[in-house]
C-alpha cells in the first residue's frame, strides 16, 4: 500500500530534547509518559515539516532550548508514494525566521506543504466551536492548505494588501488612487481564498457521507460575521464593497468586509444542533471526525493517508470511542503520531503501533522506543 511516513526523525536542540533520534516503519505511533516530559515538542517537531509556524504556533526562537539558545534542527526522512526525500528545517540562535531544504536544496515552505501532508489535533483546539471566529478561520484555512498547497500563498497576498489598506485607514488617508490599488488585490486574492475555502468544506462534507465512524457528522458551512453582512464571493462585487465601505472603514479604522471576518459554523448533523451548543464529549468527537474526513478527502488526492499528529487525543474520548479511532486510522493506513500519560490508552493498538516512552531527566527529554510498552 502507498504511504506517507516518516521513518527517521532527529531533533536537535529543540525545547526540552537536546538530541533524539527515532526510527519509524510506517505504523501508528503511541507516545506515553508523564505530563512535561517532552511528548507534544516531538509532536510540534514533526508539525515544522508543513508550512507554517507549527502546531503551537511559536516564535522561531521559542523553539530552542534553554538555557543554551544554539538554535534547533529538525531532519527527517519522508517515505511518500512517489520519492523518499530528505527534509531539514532549523534556525540558527538569533533568526527569527526557519531555513528548509529538500533533499539537500533550499526550499520554500509552501514545497514543504506539496511533499508533506500533516494534520493535527491537540488540545487548544478543543474549544474551536467556542472560541472566537480567528480561531475557527485558521483552521479551516490548515484544512484548506492541506487540500490546496497553494491556499497559503493567497492568504499571504490578501493579508498583505489588508494590512496595507488598514494602514490608510488608520492614517486617514482619503486618496481614492491608493485605495483602488490595494482594493483590486483585496478582490482578486480574497475572492481566490473564499473559493479555496469553499473547495475544502465541499471536500469535507463530501468526505463524511457514507463513511463507516462510530464519530457523528458535521454539516459544514461559512457564515458571515455576526455583526455585517456575508461577504461577497466573485471579485467585481468584492471589489465594489470594499470601494463603498471605505467611509465605514475609516471610522473603525479597519477592514470590516471581505473573507478574513468570515466564520465556520459546523452543525452535529445526527441532532441539528450547533457544535457550540453540544457537549464537551460532543465537540471533541467533531473534531476528530472532520480530522478523519480530512484524512480520507487527501487520501484521494495524493494516494495515501497524511501524516496525523494526535495529541493527547484520548481525552474526552471513552474506551469505545478510542478503540474506534484507532481502528479507523489502520484502515486508512495513516501514520498517526499519538500522545498520552499512560500506555494503557492505546492498549487496543496492540502490535498495529510502535511504542515510546518519553521520560524527564532533570530537564532533559529521553526517548525511548519499545517493542513491548508493559516491558
Amino acid at each position: 500500500m502507498p504511504r506517507l511516513a516518516v521513518t527517521a526523525l532527529a531533533l536537535s536542540h529543540l525545547r526540552s530534547h537536546r538530541a533524539a533520534r527515532i526510527e519509524g516503519d510506517g505504523r501508528p505511533v503511541a507516545i506515553f509518559g508523564p505530563n512535561g516530559a517532552g511528548k507534544t515538542n516531538i509532536l510540534e517537531a514533526l508539525s515544522l515539516l508543513s508550512p507554517g509556524r507549527g502546531l503551537r504556533r511559536s516564535a522561531t526562537a521559542d523553539l530552542s532550548r534553554s538555557p543554551e539558545n544554539l538554535g534547533w534542527k529538525v531532519r527527517a526522512t519522508l517515505d511518500t508514494p512517489h520519492h523518499v526525500h530528505e527534509v531539514e528545517t532549523w534556525a540558527e540562535a538569533g533568526q527569527t525566521s526557519r531555513q528548509v531544504t529538500i533533499d539537500g536544496k533550499a526550499a520554500s515552505q509552501t514545497a514543504l506543504g506539496r511533499i508533506a501532508r500533516v494534520l493535527w489535533l491537540v488540545p487548544a483546539m478543543d474549544r474551536l466551536w467556542m472560541d472566537a471566529a480567528g480561531e475557527r478561520r485558521r483552521f479551516l484555512d490548515r484544512v484548506t492548505m492541506s487540500l490546496e498547497p497553494g491556499h497559503a500563498d493567497v492568504a499571504l497576498a490578501y493579508e498583505k494588501a489588508m494590512r496595507e489598506r488598514n494602514r490608510l485607514l488608520k492614517d486617514q488617508i482619503r486618496d481614492d488612487a491608493w485605495y483602488a490599488g490595494l482594493e483590486a488585490q483585496m478582490a482578486r486574492h480574497g475572492a481566490a481564498l473564499a473559493a479555496n475555502r469553499a473547495m475544502a468544506l465541499d471536500r469535507l462534507n463530501a468526505a463524511q457521507q457514507g463513511a463507516q465512524t462510530a464519530f457523528p457528522q458535521a454539516d459544514l458551512a461559512l457564515a458571515p460575521p455576526e455583526d455585517g453582512p456575508e461577504t461577497p464571493r466573485d471579485e467585481g462585487a468584492l471589489r465594489d464593497a470594499l470601494a463603498q465601505g471605505r467611509r465605514r472603514d475609516l471610522a473603525a479604522g479597519r477592514t470590516l468586509t471581505g473573507p478574513h471576518r468570515d466564520d465556520l459554523r459546523a452543525v452535529y448533523a445526527a441532532k441539528q444542533m450547533e457544535a457550540r451548543l453540544c457537549s464537551t464529549g460532543e465537540q471533541k468527537a467533531l473534531l476528530v471526525s472532520l480530522i478523519l474526513a480530512n484524512a480520507r478527502a487527501l487520501a484521494q488526492d495524493i494516494g495515501a493517508a497524511p501524516i496525523l499528529l494526535l495529541d493527547e487525543v484520548a481525552a474526552h474520548l471513552d474506551a469505545g470511542r478510542r478503540a474506534s479511532l484507532y481502528d479507523e486510522i489502520c484502515t486508512l493506513g495513516a501514520q498517526a503520531w499519538m500522545t498520552g500519560t499512560d500506555a494503557a490508552l492505546f492498549t487496543a493498538m496492540g502490535t498495529r503501533a510502535q511504542w515510546i516512552e518519553v521520560t524527564d531527566e532533570g530537564g532533559l527529554s529521553r526517548v525511548t522506543q519499545l517493542t513491548d510498552p508493559a516491558a
